[in-house]
């Protein structure tokens, strides 16, 4: 950690901890259900593996988080911060202003989705989500979500297997979606985004995936 804040004041101490970089956004990650490195990667790819490495070290010789068997657990001290970091996401949602091109990126999107799947929502076996998103160039554009029971998993790479339904549109406007900037049904009346497949597979669609609880935060007028 840096030099500290020199204050007896306990939001200085926890800030001590908790405001140096990527700190927040790791335990977002293991609040989210990434418990493994390699999957804490993947939601922090802009991340460096040693610095990772380093604030998990940081956290666990704080008490937030413990390592069992490979994983990272977090402990009642780092459940604690739930609503914190909850809070702060609202606050984001209602208060920051509209996204950059640069906070765009089908990799994050996607990751958070997977991990979000009602699978009580979706068909027995093996379904396939196809995205085709036409505002990201080259091979990047093409992704998938491969739901089977009980597990879901992102391919940028063409899995093989039978597409059940396509998403068509631009990452930006499902990236909204997903924030709860704008409903399924919004993006799809406006043309912004267009689902291929059967009607009933169509219509289920939106509810394959449970959203994030700060989606629902009322903005400002």
């Amino acid at each position: 950690m840096g030099a500290g804040y020199h204050q007896f004041c306990p939001v200085a101490k926890a800030m001590e901890l908790l405001d140096e970089r990527w700190t927040m956004l790791v335990l977002r990650e293991l609040m989210a259900g990434s418990d493994r490195f390699n999957d804490l990667r993947r939601g922090l790819p802009r991340m460096s593996p040693a610095l990772l490495s380093k604030r998990l070290q940081q956290l666990t010789g704080a008490g937030l988080v413990r390592s069992e068997d490979g994983r990272y657990v977090l402990t009642e001290a780092g459940f604690e911060l739930a609503p914190i970091v909850n809070a702060i996401a609202v606050w984001g949602v209602r208060w920051i202003g509209e996204l950059g091109d640069a906070d765009l990126d089908p990799k994050l999107l996607l990751w958070d989705m997977h991990r979000r799947v009602d699978h009580e929502a979706v068909p027995p076996g093996r379904s396939v989500v196809h995205f085709d998103f036409t505002d990201v160039p080259g091979p990047a554009r093409y992704w998938w979500i491969i739901i089977t029971a009980g597990a879901a998993d992102v391919c940028d790479d063409d899995p093989g297997y039978d597409v059940t339904v396509t998403v068509n549109g631009t990452l930006r406007r499902l990236t909204e979606v997903w924030r709860g900037d704008v409903s399924w049904q919004h993006a799809q009346r406006d043309g912004a985004l267009r689902v291929h497949g059967p009607e009933h597979v169509r219509r289920a669609l939106p509810a394959w995936f449970t959203p994030a609880p700060y989606t629902t935060t009322a903005r400002p007028v």
